[in-house]
């Protein structure tokens, strides 16, 4: 094999490698965070009017207060995705998910937010919290060997 392909192939493979191994950083640092999964269950009818309050700020204030949104969805459930919005939040521990909260409770852009979505009746009738807690005791790496291209291009390269 010419000197500069494999020159180019070893400097790919250097390149590729980078990326895993700042993949392995993330998912350490994700570990240590705090993730909080909310099950909201609307009033019949009810859950354009929480999509909208969530798409009008209601999710900036999340960030405002130090949260971080991992994501939002509905059920794919003909009867749960009437009225169910599930969501996560991350918190860098369980002390920063009660202050975190505390401090989004007493905003008044909040309260505005809050009376404002309630003028036509109550949106939410339920709601389900729970804190997920990363499982250590398992190791991902050998799922991540086929998760990116970058790790394929290395595998494939090194054969």
């Amino acid at each position: 094999m010419n000197r500069e392909v494999l020159s180019v192939l070893m400097i790919a493979c250097a390149f590729a490698m980078g990326i895993a191994f700042q993949h392995q950083h993330d998912i350490y640092a994700q570990s240590q965070k705090v993730y909080e999964l909310r099950t909201y269950t609307t009033a019949e009818g009810r859950l354009p009017p929480l999509l909208d309050r969530f798409g009008g700020g209601e999710i900036d204030l999340f960030h405002k207060h130090g949260m971080t949104s991992v994501g939002y969805w509905i059920p794919d459930n003909e009867d749960l995705s009437q009225n169910t919005l599930v969501y996560m939040v991350a918190h860098n521990d369980r002390d920063a998910a009660v202050e975190s909260w505390a401090n989004f409770s007493a905003d008044p852009v909040w309260t505005e937010m809050w009376n404002k979505s309630l003028e036509d009746g109550p949106i939410v009738t339920g709601v389900e919290v729970q804190f997920l807690d990363p499982v250590k005791s398992v190791s991902y790496t050998h799922l991540r060997a086929h998760e990116t291209r970058h790790d394929l291009v290395c595998r494939l390269l090194l054969e």
